[in-house]
């Protein structure tokens, strides 16, 4: 499939690229890079580009992948539908949810699949937990508390998802993982109540979260923070039987950022110093055990998205899914806002794997 990339950023480089290019399915196209000639450097035999009309007169062209800044991702995804190519966002989906709304039917008026890239549904924590629940290992879930905390106390001046700009800060950025997995695990919640703040003194947008999310009998907790120098479990998952505790992190990004291709068997295995820890009754027998970690894969996404375009599979990742990740937010901000809770109105209810 002859696939386009837009941007040569961080998302181009470690979370797109590696996978593409190693993907007998996928045949690297081009690269709009504006300025620069780095990824020519990289990808001698792709042909580089400087805009994105340059990148869609390329009528051969049927996919194109879209890594650039947020507030970008409505304009390049209407144009390169309406130029009838299949479209991948980066996450976030868009900026608001009626941009979405309008993604949506253009994709359908065009016939075309758009998908957004929530490549944290095939990493190791998420697919072990997923398990876990599936198998009822901790009985009925009565909490789940995930984190995205990090240690940066001080902003980076250059960086677009640091400034105050709409579509800017960690709830989009990385909020938009934390609610794509609860929404996968437990569906669409009831009720809303969040916390939304800039902690860091140079901060110029949002650096810390906390949202609550109410399924009646079932708690979530996602929260993500920029001033955590000792971070805690990354995920604990507390039933009727047992519990469910997890640190550290699925080792895909690090393994990318050192240049490392995803080629090698054991890609995305985790070391057994970081398997959860499930302490729980089943059939009356006392389990407290390392639990161990199903690998991961970035590179499902893509692997999904072609079973799709080619072979007419069900989207994994749906343009709907991205809409009710943004919608979420909304509702996000209105609560932290308000100081209150707020319902969860106007997801669209649409099945997640």
């Amino acid at each position: 499939m002859k696939t386009g990339v837009v941007g040569y950023g961080v998302a181009a480089q470690f979370m797109h690229l590696p996978f593409l290019v190693t993907n007998p399915e996928y045949q690297l196209q081009a690269i709009l890079q504006r300025q620069g000639d780095e990824a020519r450097e990289k990808y001698p035999s792709v042909k580089i580009v400087r805009s994105l009309d340059e990148m869609l007169a390329d009528e051969s062209l049927e996919l194109v992948v879209i890594t650039t800044p947020n507030d970008t991702h409505y304009d390049f995804a209407w144009r390169s539908l309406n130029a009838g190519k299949h479209v991948v966002l980066e996450k976030p989906f868009t900026i608001t949810s009626s941009d979405a709304k309008k993604l949506i039917a253009q994709a359908e008026k065009k016939e075309r699949i758009l998908s957004v890239y929530q490549n944290r549904r095939y990493v190791s924590d998420f697919l072990t937990i997923r398990q876990l629940l599936n198998e009822k290992a901790l009985g009925e879930p009565v909490e789940f508390e995930a984190h995205y905390d990090r240690y940066r106390p001080e902003r980076r001046p250059n960086a677009w998802r640091e400034q105050d700009t709409p579509g800017s800060g960690i709830l989009y950025d990385l909020g938009a993982h934390l609610i794509d997995q609860a929404f996968c695990l437990f569906g669409l919640p009831s009720f809303i109540t969040a916390d939304i703040r800039i902690q860091r003194p140079d901060a110029k947008t949002t650096d810390y979260f906390e949202l609550w999310l109410d399924y009646e009998f079932t708690k979530i907790i996602l929260k993500a923070c920029m001033l955590v120098r000792e971070p805690g479990p990354r995920y604990t998952i507390h039933g009727m039987h047992g519990s469910f505790i997890k640190y550290g992190e699925d080792p895909q990004e690090a393994l990318l950022r050192k240049g490392i291709l995803p080629i090698a068997k054991d890609w995305g295995r985790e070391s057994e110093d970081n398997f959860g820890l499930l302490h729980t009754e089943i059939d009356g027998v006392i389990i407290k055990e390392k639990y161990p970690s199903i690998p991961g894969n970035y590179g499902g996404f893509y692997t999904d998205l072609y079973n799709t375009i080619h072979k007419g599979e069900s989207l994994k990742v749906k343009p709907e899914h991205g809409f009710n990740t943004i919608r979420l937010i909304e509702l996000a901000t209105e609560s932290s806002e308000k100081k209150c809770r707020v319902e969860c109105t106007g997801l669209i209810n649409v099945s997640y794997p």
